[in-house]
C-alpha cells in the first residue's frame, strides 16, 4: 500500500492511471454541472470566439501567470511546499505526453464551469467576479495543508475571470489557463524528475 506524502498526510499518492482517469472524470462531472446550470437557469453563458487579438491576450496573460507563478513560488515558501505537494501528486506519475492532457482537460471544463456559465450567472461584475474566483480556488484544495495553494488558484481565478469579463470571450482564459497549466507542469517535471 502506497504511504502517503510527509508533508500532507491527507493526500495518497496516485498511479499514472488514476491521474488521467480523475483528470477525465473531473472534466465531464464540470461539464455536466456547467450544462445542468444553462438547463435550469436562464444564463447567456461566454462564448469563445477565434480573435487574432483575443489569441495573443490569452497568450499573453498564460505567460504572465507562469511567470508570476515562478515569482511566488520563489517567494514564499509555503506556497512552494504547496505547490510541490499538489503537483509532485499529480505530476510524477505523468509521462511528458500525459501534461497535454493535464493543459487540455482542465482548461476547457473549468473555464467553461467558472468563468463561461457561474461567472455570467453570478454577475458580470465584480461581485461575480470575486465568488467566481473563490470557488475556483476551493476547487485545487486537496488537502487540509493545500491553502497557500488555494490562495494563488484564487488569484489567478480572479486575473481569469477579469479576462473574461474585459474582452466578453471566453477564448481568453481558456487559453491562459492551458498554457499556464502546460508550462508550469513540465517546468515542475523537468526540475523534478522521478
Amino acid at each position: 500500500m502506497p504511504v502517503s506524502d510527509q508533508h500532507n498526510p491527507d493526500l495518497e499518492p496516485m498511479t499514472r492511471s488514476q491521474i488521467l482517469i480523475a483528470m477525465g472524470v473531473t472534466a465531464v462531472i464540470l461539464l455536466i454541472i456547467a450544462k445542468l446550470w444553462l438547463a435550469i437557469g436562464s444564463i447567456v453563458h461566454l462564448r469563445a470566439q477565434w480573435e487574432l487579438g483575443k489569441l495573443a491576450i490569452g497568450i499573453l496573460l498564460g505567460l504572465g501567470i507562469t511567470a508570476a507563478s515562478a515569482l511566488v513560488y520563489s517567494v514564499w515558501p509555503a506556497y512552494r511546499q504547496s505547490a510541490d505537494v499538489y503537483l509532485g501528486l499529480v505530476l510524477k506519475p505523468l509521462t511528458y505526453p500525459d501534461i497535454l492532457w493535464l493543459g487540455l482537460l482542465p482548461g476547457l471544463s473549468e473555464e467553461f464551469l467558472f468563468r463561461g456559465v457561474m461567472l455570467p450567472a453570478l454577475g458580470l461584475n465584480f461581485t461575480g467576479l470575486i465568488l467566481s474566483s473563490l470557488c475556483f480556488g476551493v476547487l485545487h484544495l486537496s488537502g487540509s495543508n493545500q491553502w497557500p495553494y488555494v490562495i494563488w488558484a484564487t488569484l489567478v481565478g480572479l486575473a481569469l475571470g477579469y479576462s473574461a469579463l474585459a474582452t466578453g470571450n471566453l477564448l481568453v482564459p481558456i487559453l491562459a489557463h492551458i498554457l499556464t497549466n502546460l508550462v508550469s507542469s513540465f517546468t515542475w517535471k523537468m526540475g523534478n524528475p522521478t
